[in-house]
Order: C-alpha cells, then structure tokens, then sequence
C-alpha cells in the first residue's frame, strides 16, 4: 500500500488556523506565574446562557425521535422571518427566502462549495483583509483562488473595494462581506453596498454578507444590514445577495450551533439543494429552542448591556497607552501596538499572561503589506472583571516598553 492515502489536493492549499499559528508561536513560553492566565484571544462568548434557551432546548427533546427537514419547520422559518422583520424592518418570504444552519461558519463555507464553479479559468473569491479564515478555505476547496482586499484605517479600517481591479472581478463568483467586521467592528454604510451591489449586477458575483455579530453594537443606531440596504435600494428581491446570521453571539449560545440564511430564492433554492445532500438538517431539539431565541429580545438587549458596559470601562484604560477606540460593533478591540504585533504577544504572555491575538495572524500579506501588521485583536468575551483585569495587565506591559 502507498504511504500515503489518495486526498483531495486541494486541502494542501489550506493555511493553519490563526489559532494553531498562535499556538505554535507560543509553544516554548512559560507564563509569570504570579498572574492567573487570562485570555482574550479567543472570540468564544462566555455570559451565561439565558435560561428561556434552556429550558425550550429541554422542551424540545422529543424531537431526537425524528428525522429533520433541511428547509426546517414553518415555525422556526416564521420565527426567523419575523426578527428579520422587527430587527430591520423587511418582509422575507419564509417559503422561499430564509434557510436555517447549524452556525453561520458551516454555512459560510457550503455556500461556497455551491455558487463556485471551478471549471471556469481563474474562479476567484474576494474577502477583506484581515478576514475570517473560513472565506478562504471556502474558496480554495472550491477550487477558487482568493483576492485579498486589505482594510484602510483611515476609513475606519473600511475595505478599500476601489482597489479590485476590473480583470479581477470579471473572474468574481463570490464576494466575502462581513459587516461588523470582524476584527475591526467596522459598520459598512449604505454607499459602500451600493457600490458592491453595483459591481454585482455588472459582473454577476454573488454576495455573502456574513452579519454574525449585528447584535453587540455601540451607537444608538443599530448596524446597516445587507437585507436592508438591498430594500432601502430598490432591490427587495434581493438577487444574487445571501445574508448569514447566527445565535452564538446574540444570545450566548455558541454550542447551539444555530443560525440562517436568507436572500435571493433563486440562490436559496440552489444552496437547499445542495444542503439535501451535504445532510445539514438541524435537529428539531435546536429548532425549538432557536425558535424561543428568535422570539425574545430582552435577553439580547440585557447582553448588549452588558458588553456596552464592559467596553465603556476597558477601552479608556487601553486607550491611554495603545492606538484602540470604541469600535461600531462586535465584542472586539483592534488595537494598535508599538513594534511588531507577534512579539508584542509573545512578551504579554511571558511577562503578564495575559494572550491575545496577533493581528498579522488574520491577514494575509497582500499588495505589499499585512494590514493586520501592528495590530493585536482583543476579545472582551469574559465578566468584566477579568476584561479589566487584563486590560490593567497589559496597559502596565505596554508602559514598560
């Protein structure tokens, strides 16, 4: 037999995760330990599970006894649908518009997986940079190669789409967007999808909006979402246009793995298709309880609460000796540090254990530079105490400097 067994080629393509890198990069530090770890590397949410969740996840537990419909049941399509109706004011067809998913990741990456097609020369994929990993690997096990559109910090760390080039988007299927952005809690306004919705129609690219973290803002305004420009422009129809959106962060629920899609029905009743056969129905147990989820809001008004508290008592403390602000949205400080983002993390850990990201682990080394180059990505996941704590750790590492 050979040493090796038949694989697909195409996942020697793919980059290690942020955090295996990380993981390596730290593997020889012995933390002070005069400081318990802390970590804020991680963008896992940690405030506890409203209890309304548990006990319809409880409730539910009858359906294990039968196989579920990868459309989801009416209820939990209406549930859906109609958050999407009171969070941002417009009509989405539960029949044909809206898909449940077991987490906008896995969702992220099979929506590639349906719109490529890698039989066409140079199939590309556009994503920001820094950028979730997930839009990369999507594309190239699609057989896509990507296009890194780097992030402008004075735009508010805006990804600079004037900068793609029109030989690259005439080879576009899929467009990555993520907005609040991920790691830099930018907001993308009403000009900017006019734009992509523009470049959209011109060279018939779908779409992806990932709006995971659409929940945890800090203005009065809550963020723009890509369903809503589309109607505040004139295209209810929302053609070649996907939303993703997800539980995890909105109500704590990260374990759930519960979220949806919703969109185009033409892209819709592909990417059902393709889901049939992929086996991503989502257990009628996770139904009953999303659909408790979907239909509260106080709970996600209490955890938005909590991190605007949170936020207003870290970012002062950080913000006195690193480059950082109050971000628009998401739970996450993108600060700016001096020297080069790997040691700055290497020397916290060693001296304050305290982790945290690397922002050049995010991105990838595009147009000549990193723009994750300098930054370090902080996520204030934890109670507030512990957030503190570490922030109070690494004011007093960065003064040292």
């Amino acid at each position: 037999m050979p040493d090796n067994p038949r694989m697909n080629p195409l996942l020697a393509r793919l980059h290690p995760y942020p955090f295996e890198r990380l993981r390596a990069l730290t593997r020889d530090i012995t933390p002070n330990p005069a400081y318990k770890p802390i970590s804020l590397g991680i963008g896992e949410p940690k405030h506890a599970t409203p209890q309304l969740i548990k006990d319809a996840l409880v409730a539910g537990l009858g359906g294990l006894a039968a196989y579920p419909a990868t459309a989801g049941e009416p209820a939990l399509r209406n549930a859906m649908t109609g958050w999407l109706q009171r969070r941002y004011g417009i009509a989405v067809d539960p029949a044909t518009q809206v898909l449940p998913v077991n987490g906008s990741r896995e969702a992220l990456f099979a929506l590639a997986q349906t719109v490529i097609d890698p039989t066409k020369a140079g199939a590309t994929v556009v994503c920001p940079n820094p950028f979730y990993q997930i839009y990369e690997g999507a594309a190239l096990l699609a057989g896509a190669q990507a296009h890194y559109v780097n992030s402008d910090p004075a735009r508010n760390f805006a990804s600079d789409w004037g900068s793609v080039p029109d030989e690259v988007w005439a080879r576009t299927q899929l467009l990555y967007v993520c907005s609040p952005g991920n790691p830099t809690g930018a907001v993308m306004p009403l000009e900017e999808w006019q734009k992509l919705f523009a470049l959209s129609d011109r060279f018939g690219f779908v779409i992806a909006s990932d709006e995971c973290y659409s929940e945890i803002y800090f203005r009065d305004e809550p963020p723009l979402g890509s369903l809503e420009a589309a109607v505040k422009l004139g295209r209810p129809d929302f053609r070649n246009l996907i939303a993703f959106t997800s539980l995890s962060k909105r109500s704590n629920v990260p374990g759930l793995r519960s979220g949806f899609v919703a969109g185009d029905a033409a892209l819709i009743k592909q990417f059902l298709l393709y889901r049939t056969y992929h086996g991503s129905a989502m257990s009628p147990t996770v139904q009953h309880a999303s659909i408790a989820a979907w239909d509260d809001e106080t709970h996600v008004v209490e955890n938005r609460d909590k991190y605007r508290r949170k936020f207003a008592q870290v970012t002062p403390v950080l913000a006195e000796v690193l480059d950082v602000a109050l971000p628009d949205a998401s739970f996450y400080l993108w600060a700016g540090v001096p020297g080069n983002d790997v040691e700055f993390a290497q020397r916290l850990l060693a001296q304050y254990n305290v982790t945290v990201l690397p922002g050049s682990l995010l991105a990838r080394e595009a147009h000549g530079t990193n723009p994750g180059a300098g930054r370090i990505r902080l996520a204030l996941v934890a109670e507030v105490d512990e957030c503190l704590e570490a922030a109070h750790r690494l004011a007093a590492f960065a003064r040292s400097l």
